[in-house]
């Protein structure tokens, strides 16, 4: 799909109903999953406000006009999701399809950033799809293991991703991630896993992580700004930058290159120009830059503040520039094995080359 095109999407949505979707939750949400010409999967935002629709026979429309050369096509809903666990909790409820064949979890579903305004990150879902009574606020680890091993035999799932709001302990959450990545190891052992967490006091966490059997690891900062995380994220601006680089050399040292990714968000009023050199300077590092269009989430503190998507031309310059810079370093998201950045669904750096 033409990188003009894929952009515009990833900002303004479709109009549609497909059979997979989410709201609300941990990370980019309100969206549908669909597969794009060539059979990547994308993760578009379900807007009824956006030019772009389906029409009856499937094909992209952009103001009633089809869009030539561009296939959109919905995934169609897994088979893991009509089980349920013994005691009667839904597979749907434990863990998702993500993109194509992708199994995602929010291993805990509260988050010690969220209880207040005044730590929440802005742009973050994570507990409301819990008050929706969606999902359970704690998946533990013989669940996880239970729908991994359906998903995998039923519905061809390649790899794994589980996150978790941030924890009161040392381990910000890790030691239950520990737990639930070695039970859906011992279940299905060729499934890659990435997890994803905020650095942890004890910066061994992140061995164990490995240990445990994860592949890949992701640890978010959204912005590495001071501003704009004093803003957007201020409960995760009280762990310095310096916190993040130790805990992503570490990550580094242990996972190894391409392994070790972090959301960059467009969107937030960082400078373009100091996203890309940010996103460099992880490169540098080996850390993989995931970059992302922030997204006006139901439910989230922006929304209601009404801080709009960002400028599809500004998240289109940014996603080149930092696709280029992978490519020269020889880094893809495909090769992480697990995670955001192999699936890329929520991303155009794919379709840029990175």
């Amino acid at each position: 799909m033409d990188l003009t095109l894929r952009t515009e999407l990833a900002v303004r949505g479709l109009r549609a109903a497909p059979p997979v979707r989410r709201r609300a939750g941990a990370g980019p949400s309100d969206d549908g999953h669909f597969t794009l010409r060539g059979g990547c999967g994308a993760t578009l935002p379900l807007a009824p406000e956006s030019p772009f629709a389906l029409d009856e026979g499937g094909r992209l429309t952009r103001d009633g006009v089809v869009v030539e050369d561009a296939m959109v096509e919905p995934i169609e809903r897994p088979r893991f999701y009509d089980l349920e666990t013994a005691d009667g909790v839904k597979y749907e409820a434990l863990a998702r399809l993500h993109g194509t064949n992708v199994l995602a979890t929010t291993v805990v579903q509260t988050c010690i950033r969220y209880t207040h305004e005044s730590t929440r990150c802005r742009f973050c879902t994570i507990e409301e799809s819990l008050r929706a009574g969606a999902t359970t606020q704690v998946k533990f680890p013989e669940q996880l293991a239970e729908v991994a091993a359906a998903a995998v035999r039923l519905d061809g799932v390649a790899q794994m991703v589980m996150t978790t709001g941030t924890s009161n302990g040392p381990d910000r959450g890790a030691k239950h991630l520990a737990r639930c990545v070695r039970a859906v190891k011992a279940a299905v052992p060729d499934l890659p896993i990435q997890v994803q967490i905020e650095p942890p006091l004890d910066l061994e966490w992140i061995d164990a992580l490995h240990q445990a059997g994860a592949e890949a690891i992701g640890i978010h900062i959204e912005s590495m700004d001071p501003d704009v995380r004093l803003k957007w994220t201020p409960g995760k601006a009280t762990v310095p930058l310096s916190r993040y680089w130790e805990a992503w050399e570490r990550a580094v040292a242990v996972f190894g290159r391409n392994r070790v990714s972090t959301y960059l968000l467009v969107g937030l009023g960082e400078d373009p120009d100091e996203l890309v050199a940010d996103a460099e300077a992880l490169i540098d590092r080996g850390v993989y830059p995931f970059v992302v269009p922030y997204r006006p989430l139901v439910g989230s503190l922006a929304h209601r503040d009404g801080v709009p998507a960002p400028d599809p031309a500004t998240l289109l310059s940014v996603t080149t520039r930092v696709a280029s810079a992978l490519a020269t370093a020889g880094m893809r998201g495909a090769d992480q094995g697990a995670g955001c950045a192999a699936c890329g669904a929520c991303s155009a750096l794919g379709a840029a080359g990175g």
